[in-house]
């Protein structure tokens, strides 16, 4: 049991050092409305592997690993709630998410939701999906929600700040010019890409720690080296579906997933709240019906709110004639 231990923990170990940065890019399920997008691990169950480990150098932060792998700041604090997020030690194994569900939302163009801190890029005539770590409004400054487009693009933007942003940051001591000119200390970073929605951008940054929390005024910031690949791939009229999903069920072949994130508002809901929209979602994915779940997974799915997708039902195989049965007919 130790060695198969040992083994398995060294595949984990290869795939994490191969995969990467490139872990960002994914198939989208061989069956139309399939939800479940992940790498799978070479020889493994044809399931992606919810997670994979990788092991921190001495100079890591958390932080750092997490930008190596597209992990926004809270994903991997979630995945990781042992571990500090400053000094994870070296040699200390760290758990990088590796599967996900696509949201409920149309496979067209940029999907965000809001309790995953993620962005979905869907290129067109292209059956793949680009997935990257955002960060996303606070409590008091709200990103907003529903179907926009992407209305212009800047390279090297200036930043205009709003007399709202100016007022907070004076009273805090901090005074904004009326423009910051482009470069390395404007919050916008070297790419914009303005949504329809008067006021509100995608956008670089110049503090990449903040991408994966709820630190924006509203906007959605990217870390720089994604919104550098994005930019050229998006063009202006780009469809953008903002979404607020924390539970998420979606099926691969013939099993049943959730994926659930805290809520994004302060005041947390029952579980047995949380238990009842579950199980509404649950039942609109299986045609009307609520299936015989695993209880178990199901309930530990809804208090650990990690973000791993949990396998909660799986059909069962048909049934097939027995030979002896054929030769009596």
């Amino acid at each position: 049991m130790i060695i198969q231990k040992a083994k398995l923990a060294l595949i984990a170990l290869i795939f994490a050092s191969s995969s990467g940065i490139h872990a960002a890019e994914f198939d989208l399920p061989k069956t139309p409305g399939d939800s479940l997008i992940g790498d799978r691990l070479e020889g493994a169950d044809k399931h992606p592997q919810p997670h994979f480990y990788t092991v921190a150098a001495e100079e890591d932060t958390l932080l750092d690993i997490a930008r190596r792998f597209y992990i926004g700041q809270n994903e991997i604090l979630l995945a990781n709630p042992t571990v500090d997020r400053w000094l994870p030690k070296e040699g200390t194994q760290v758990k990088i998410p590796n599967s996900r569900l696509l949201p409920n939302a149309p496979r067209k163009g940029i999907v965000i939701n809001l309790p995953e801190y993620r962005m979905y890029y869907y290129p067109p005539n292209k059956s793949r999906v680009v997935t990257y770590p955002i960060s996303i409004g606070r409590i008091d400054w709200k990103t907003p929600l529903g179907k926009t487009r992407i209305s212009a693009k800047t390279r090297n933007p200036t930043w205009t700040p709003p007399e709202s942003i100016k007022r907070e940051h004076a009273a805090r001591g901090d005074i904004l010019p009326n423009v910051v000119p482009a470069g390395p200390d404007n919050p916008l970073g070297l790419y914009a890409m303005r949504l329809a929605i008067p006021g509100y951008l995608i956008h670089s940054t110049n503090k990449p720690f903040g991408v994966g929390m709820s630190v924006t005024h509203g906007c959605i910031r990217m870390l720089p080296e994604n919104i550098e690949q994005l930019f050229p791939k998006v063009p202006v009229g780009t469809d953008v579906h903002i979404v607020n999903q924390p539970t998420k069920v979606g099926w691969l072949d013939d099993s049943l997933y959730i994926q659930v994130y805290p809520n994004l508002e302060k005041t947390e809901i029952s579980y047995e709240d949380r238990l009842e929209q579950a199980l509404e979602l649950i039942v609109r994915a299986n045609n009307n019906q609520l299936p015989v779940i695993e209880g178990a997974a199901l309930r530990k799915a809804l208090e650990e709110k990690n973000g791993r997708p949990v396998m909660i039902y799986k059909k069962p195989e048909p049934k097939t004639t027995s030979h002896s049965a054929k030769a009596a007919l």
